[in-house]
């Protein structure tokens, strides 16, 4: 049997597929490549050759598939991580952003129906929008402008999870989805646009680190295998409603910044004071962003093991060997 993985050249998909491969399950990638990175795809063909085929498309383009030749991949699982996330990326082609998100879930629940496969999907905390309550539960309707900037990537993924949620009661379809927060570590790309990428390679190039608004808006930072180990778990389970993975732990941005040039001193070894570029905060950026984990705690046995100082060191670490052209 095999796993299908759409989004298989991004961030997560590349650490989803790399989990599933270790284990010595065979992975079929797609990727249509808008935001994910060539290399890991290169990577993950040459770590894993007997287990590992590639298909270069959008996940908008799956209808197109034979029944016939889908049948003969025997897939008994599909893992949808298509979709840009990077707020800079995803408002700047909003309609492809959408479409991903609500067509590519039409046709990955028409590819569940054919194969029979258990459907595991990647939501959002951005679902919450900029949320008036501290702790996001998963019970939490959100506050989302529906019209905004941002809309493209919150309302295709709530419109992905009405979707889901549909084909669950009335189709029968075997779903997990999973409400991710902000996640980071290795394999991350360096133009991704997220703050944690953008703090560590402006420490690296000795440039401003760009804070939006003042500072004081809060994250909570997940590093990736943490994250992963809760994909596996939830897919693995018999769940079959959204739930919030996390870490709990909340930071405000102001507090990265000294983290981030802490790390930058102690790794170099030279004294490093962050100059700060502060510009306009984005329309309906959020301002708190918390999950309650209480439900992936109590039904996944599920919490991160990993604190953002260690994952902050590993992660500062890889961009660190990719400035000096060590790609691996």
């Amino acid at each position: 049997m095999a796993i299908l993985v759409t989004g298989a050249a991004g961030f997560l998909g590349y650490h989803l597929c790399e989990s599933f491969l270790r284990d010595g399950k065979t992975v079929i990638g797609l990727d249509n490549f808008s935001s994910g990175q060539h290399c890991n795809i290169a990577r993950l063909m040459k770590d894993h050759p007997n287990n590992f085929t590639f298909l270069a498309m959008d996940v908008q383009d799956i209808s197109r598939w034979k029944s016939g030749d889908v049948a003969t991949w025997n897939l008994d699982l599909i893992c949808n991580l298509a979709c840009v996330a990077s707020p800079p990326l995803y408002q700047a082609d909003p309609i492809q952003t959408f479409n991903t998100s609500v067509l590519g879930v039409i046709n990955l629940v028409k590819l569940a129906q054919t194969t029979r496969a258990k459907l595991f999907h990647t939501s959002t905390s951005e679902i919450y929008g900029d949320p008036l309550v501290k702790v996001q539960s998963e019970s939490y309707w959100g506050n989302v402008n529906p019209t905004g900037p941002r809309a493209c990537y919150d309302e295709g993924k709530r419109a992905a999870e009405t979707y889901l949620s549909m084909a669950r009661d009335t189709l029968g379809v075997d779903v997990r989805i999973a409400r991710i927060f902000n996640t980071y570590g290795p394999y991350m790309s360096a133009n991704d646009g997220r703050v944690v990428t953008n703090f560590i390679n402006q420490a690296l190039d000795n440039q401003p680190m760009t804070v939006y608004g003042h500072g004081e808006q809060t994250r909570s930072f997940c590093y990736v295998d943490d994250l992963i180990r809760g994909f596996r778990l939830l897919i693995d389970s018999d769940y079959k409603y959204p739930i919030n993975l996390g870490n709990p732990t909340e930071f405000t941005i102001s507090e990265l910044v000294d983290k981030v040039a802490a790390l930058y001193s102690a790794q170099s070894g030279e004294s490093y004071i962050a100059n700060i570029s502060l510009k306009e905060l984005p329309v309906d950026d959020p301002m708190q962003r918390c999950p309650d984990i209480t439900l992936a705690k109590t039904l996944l046995g599920w919490e991160p093991t990993i604190d953002l100082d260690t994952g902050l060191k590993l992660t500062f670490e890889y961009f660190a060997k990719l400035k000096a052209g060590d790609t691996e």
